[in-house]
């Protein structure tokens, strides 16, 4: 496969597509290692866990290059890999906290057997993460449930495959490690194979994608944890800081130029406060600047070229139902890459595309609303329900209107708090996502069946028990 390099449009790297024999074997060496490394000691998979830390830090450099050059972003870059390595420094402390079985107890409903549980790991876990955070999104499933005992077949996104160079060297650098942790390189006939071979599926991306993996899951009868896409709403009250809120939803709608699954994707401002926020929010945005010179400024290229194109297709859609622009609007060439400045919209509604489906984009629509009903409302408006926020002084008046939006996660007085809080469990409501969450605790414990073991400790029934009598 040939990739295209988000900040030149030039494709200039090849993807060598493993075939589907390649992924079978990469299957069934998982598979047989993973009876070894279920039976380590959880301080011993901790410990392997420790040496990846290492390795991983002695290419950090590479795959923070590699990485920069996928997503044209080079501080996000160095931000991701280190956030990773934090991720790991967290789960070699938290999950021999939590793996703790129960001990054996005496059954309160038949009180002459005993209860012995165990915690089973899935054997083959199948991860497949997204071009937009291309470390953290893979790594994210991958590392608790490597924890957990599974092993892991990783198929990150074809669009951005650069910094599995380097991820490959740090997993090979860890014998032990490598046995139960493998990647696969290629596209969508890749990606069926690790569904159709795993033991239970981690999937981060879009919500059509997303429902087939459900379906072929479901078919399979095996567990899938989706996380999907998003329209986050962001509602702003009367008595909201107008400074805090523009600042918030500004960065969390067009930083890593809107690509982020969380990312405020619609905003409803009440009418008292709305002039002055849409000329403040209006005159931040006109004020980023992109980085085409790749050494300074603050918004970087779009990364998938078809995604810029359903960006401009949102923006033309308003535009012809009545919306206006008031700054950016359209997705340009420049140098070979495709960039879209902070688009600011108002006299938008739902009649729009650009209000109702996934953006993953720089644009900043712009509602007004007369009561707290009706921000809830059109909140709630919606086939998503990953995350939200509430702006107001009043915390709790921006909880109580939190608590009524159909959302996960809400961020109060800023916006996408989920892409800093991993230890907050959220799920994903509506078509977001469905399933055990990746975030706090159940991040690791998600990943076991529980197995319980019943010991009769008198002499069994016999038939004489099923003896009819007249009574």
């Amino acid at each position: 496969m040939k990739i295209r390099n988000p900040y030149t449009g030039v494709y200039d790297y090849e993807l060598v597509e493993d075939s589907g024999q390649d992924i079978l074997k990469k299957t069934n060496d998982i598979r047989l290692a993973q009876k070894e490394w279920k039976l380590l000691d959880i301080t011993e998979r901790v410990a392997v866990l420790k040496k990846w830390i290492a390795s991983f830090t002695e290419f950090q450099l590479e795959i923070t290059e590699q990485l920069a050059i996928d997503t044209a972003r080079k501080r996000i870059a160095k931000v991701e890999v280190s956030g990773i390595i934090g991720l790991m420094q967290a789960w070699s402390f938290r999950a021999p906290q939590l793996y703790n079985p129960p001990s054996e107890r005496p059954s309160v409903s038949a009180n002459t057997v005993m209860i012995g549980q165990q915690w089973v790991p899935y054997g083959v876990v199948g991860v497949i993460s997204p071009w937009n955070f291309p470390l953290l999104l893979a790594l994210i499933d991958t590392i608790p449930a490597l924890m957990a005992g599974c092993g892991v077949l990783l198929k990150p996104s074809e669009v951005t495959p650069r910094f599995m160079d380097g991820l490959e060297k740090s997993i090979q650098a860890v014998p032990e490690l490598a046995k139960v942790l493998k990647l696969v390189r290629g596209g969508a006939e890749a990606g069926k194979a690790v569904v159709n071979n795993a033991d239970a599926i981690c999937f981060t991306g879009s919500v059509p994608t997303g429902k087939k993996i459900g379906a072929v899951c479901a078919d399979r009868f095996i567990p899938a944890f989706l996380e999907l896409g998003g329209k986050d709403p962001g509602i702003v009250l009367k008595d909201a800081d107008i400074e805090v809120a523009t600042d918030a939803v500004l960065r969390s709608a067009v930083g890593a130029t809107g690509q982020a699954c969380q990312s405020l994707e619609r905003i409803y401002v009440d009418t008292t406060i709305y002039r002055d926020f849409v000329k403040k929010i209006t005159a931040k945005a006109a004020a980023v600047t992109l980085t085409t010179d790749q050494n300074k400024g603050q918004m970087g290229p779009l990364i998938f070229e078809q995604q810029a194109e359903k960006i401009q297709e949102q923006i033309d859609d308003a535009v012809s139902k009545g919306a206006k622009v008031l700054t950016g609007g359209k997705v340009e060439a420049i140098n070979g890459g495709l960039w879209c400045a902070p688009t600011v919209l108002v006299d938008v509604d739902h009649t729009m595309k650009v209000m109702t489906e996934e953006t993953f984009g720089p644009l900043v629509p712009i509602m007004s609303f007369s009561t707290e009903d009706e921000a809830l409302r059109l909140a709630n408006d919606s086939i998503y329900g990953l995350s939200a926020s509430v702006f107001s002084r009043d915390i709790e008046k921006a909880i109580a209107m939190g608590s009524q939006i159909e959302a996960g996660a809400i961020s109060i007085n800023d916006g996408s708090l989920t892409n800093k809080v991993y230890d907050a469990e959220k799920n994903s409501f509506k078509d977001s996502g469905i399933n055990g969450s990746r975030m706090g605790d159940a991040g690791f414990l998600r990943f076991f069946r529980k197995k319980a073991l019943l010991i009769q400790t008198a002499h069994p029934e016999t038939m004489a028990n099923f003896e009819e009598t007249s009574s």
